[in-house]
């Protein structure tokens, strides 16, 4: 099996923490913000602080957030970069549509000129 690795991170990991509804809405979440804790992240999810933390690892993992220690709080942070492998992967497809919205395109002329 042949693993796509784009920025160190395997594109398999990234798509593994995007694929959970629960860990996307985790990480939706935190990029609408600067930064949350755990707790915030908790408050109002109908998640346990304890899954929230296991969703944060992988997300971590998988180079989609940033953590900040202050005290006794963790701070967490989207890292939009993170999601550059699932770019560069969609890109190798935009050669793709584009041939096949441009033959729909000229398709469309011939039966409706």
């Amino acid at each position: 099996m042949i693993r796509l690795m784009i920025g160190g991170i395997p594109i398999d990991t990234v798509m593994r923490a995007l694929g959970d509804p629960t860990r996307r809405a985790v990480f939706e979440r935190i990029s609408r913000v600067d930064e949350i804790t755990v707790v915030e992240l908790t408050r109002g999810s109908g998640v346990t602080q304890g899954a929230v933390s296991q969703h944060l690892k992988a997300l971590k993992r998988a180079g989609l957030v940033a953590e900040r220690p202050a005290g006794r709080n963790v701070y967490y942070r989207a890292r939009p970069e993170g999601l550059a492998p699932l770019f560069d992967w969609l890109s190798h497809y935009d050669g793709f549509w584009r041939e096949r919205f441009a033959n729909l395109r000229t398709l469309l002329k011939e039966i409706d000129p």
